[in-house]
Parts: structure tokens; sequence; C-alpha cells
């Protein structure tokens, strides 16, 4: 086993607020060791879809992405918003190379098929689509990827693909190679035991804990899909999952952010 990889998802809350995102960032950048971030910019291809004369189609929560708001999202993801997150990064001193799935071939997807819904150019990510060599490469160079939300299939198709699918698959493949910890920062200050308290966090969860708050209805709604995600990379060789507030993101490595998922 090499050393410690932290991957790290930022959600639209930081990357929609100038302010929030060099605050972030400033952070991420003073994070010691090897790390990759991963973002989307959802908000942000509505806004310039809505400009373009583009209607955005959402259903339950995921983007339809029909040919011309695949030409938006990848202009957004994989440009806009990935080039002002290296260049901020440069700013903070962390030499940041941004990248999509098809540079060096980082990641496949497939096309999801269409079933009740046909969600369009939408990649899925399987289980041995990310070149973990080339990750590997990049890192050990000294560099700290930045991943936009957009991969390829491999036949010259871009596909737009969700981040936080994103980051665990990463983590998942690197675990390998890499002691992998994922960290998916977003507006609470972790899983709350009283969602109206912000201060109620939950410092760690196992897996048993988590059924019985699921089933105490403490944990419900959105959270249950994104903890079941977590509790699945960290089956699959994740070290460990944190989830908190990007803006604690210094308190990380003073065993103090968010809240931390183990396997037993």
């Amino acid at each position: 086993m090499s050393s410690v990889l932290h991957i790290i998802k930022i959600g639209g809350n930081v990357i929609d607020s100038p302010n929030n995102l060099d605050d972030f960032l400033e952070k991420f950048s003073a994070l010691q060791g090897k790390k990759i971030l991963v973002h989307g910019g959802g908000k942000i291809a509505t806004r310039i879809a809505s400009r373009l004369g583009i209607e955005a189609q959402m259903v339950e929560g995921r983007r339809v992405t029909d040919e011309k708001m695949l030409e938006v999202v990848t202009m957004v993801y994989a440009g806009l918003t990935n080039k002002t997150v290296v260049a901020k990064l440069q700013m903070f001193g962390c030499d940041a190379i941004g990248l999509s799935g098809a540079d060096a071939n980082t990641i496949k997807a497939i096309r999801r098929p269409a079933r009740e819904v046909d969600y369009g150019f939408v990649g899925d990510i399987l289980a041995d689509s990310v070149n973990v060599l080339s990750i590997k490469r990049i890192l050990e160079s000294g560099l700290t990827p930045v991943f936009s939300a957009i991969t390829h299939n491999g036949l010259g198709q871009l596909l737009n693909t969700n981040a936080d699918t994103i980051a665990s698959s990463l983590a998942i493949a690197l675990s390998k190679t890499f002691e992998t910890r994922l960290i998916y920062c977003f507006e609470k200050n972790g899983v709350l035991r009283d969602v109206e308290d912000d201060n109620s966090v939950i410092r760690s969860i196992k897996l048993g804990e988590f059924e019985d708050l699921k089933g105490a209805g403490v944990i419900y709604e959105g959270m249950i899909p994104k903890l079941e995600n977590a509790f699945y990379a960290i089956g699959k060789g994740v070290k460990n999952v944190y989830i908190g507030k990007a803006v604690n993101l210094h308190k990380y490595q003073q065993g103090e952010f968010g809240t931390c998922l183990l396997s037993t």
C-alpha cells in the first residue's frame, strides 16, 4: 500500500459562490499529501443554458442531457468551472491540472440505457472504468488532478456523469494503490442527529449504526442514498468516508471534520 490519498468532492453551494470557492480552495491547497478534487457545476450550467434559450430538463433531481445540453455542460463543467478552479488553486500554490474523463483516458463510462426515462448523454461508470495507471502517474508527478463531471465512452462520445459517482469510483479504484479517504463537502456540518440543529453532528457512524439511525428516522430522504453509496465505497476498499461542510475542511487533519463513516 502506498501513501494516503484524499479525494474531495465539492457541491454547488461552493462552486456557485466566489467567496465560498476561494475560501474552500485555500483550505484544500493547505491539505498535506496527495489529493484529488472533483466538482460539478449544475446551477451554472442551467443559468448559461437559459441564456442560450435551452431549457433544462430534470427528472427526480437528475438532469436530462440531450445534445444541446451536453454541449452546455461540457463547456461549463470541463471549461469555465474547471479552469476557474485550477486557476484559483495555482493562486494558492497548489499545482493543479484540470481534467475530464477523456483526458489521459482517465475515466470511461457507458451511456445509461433508456428505461422509464431516457436521460440522454449521461454516463454510468463501471468497475473497470478508472485508469488507475494514468492517474497514478499524474499524482506522482506532483500535480493535483481536478476532475470535472464529464467522462467519455472510448469511442469519441463525451458523457455527463454524476460528480458524486465520479468521486466514489475514483476512491474505490485507487484504493488498490493508495490508502484512499473520500470526503464529501456539502451544506451541513455533517450527518445531524437533529436536522434543525447544525451542532448535533454525529461524529462517527458504523454500518450497523447507520441501519439503526435509518430505522429511527434520524437519517432519511436524500441522506439515505448518500450514506448507502459511502458505505458501498468502504466495502470496496476505501479507508474512510467523511461528510461535512466545506468551510470546515481545515479541521479535517485535526480530526474534527464532520461525520466519519466506518466499516466496523
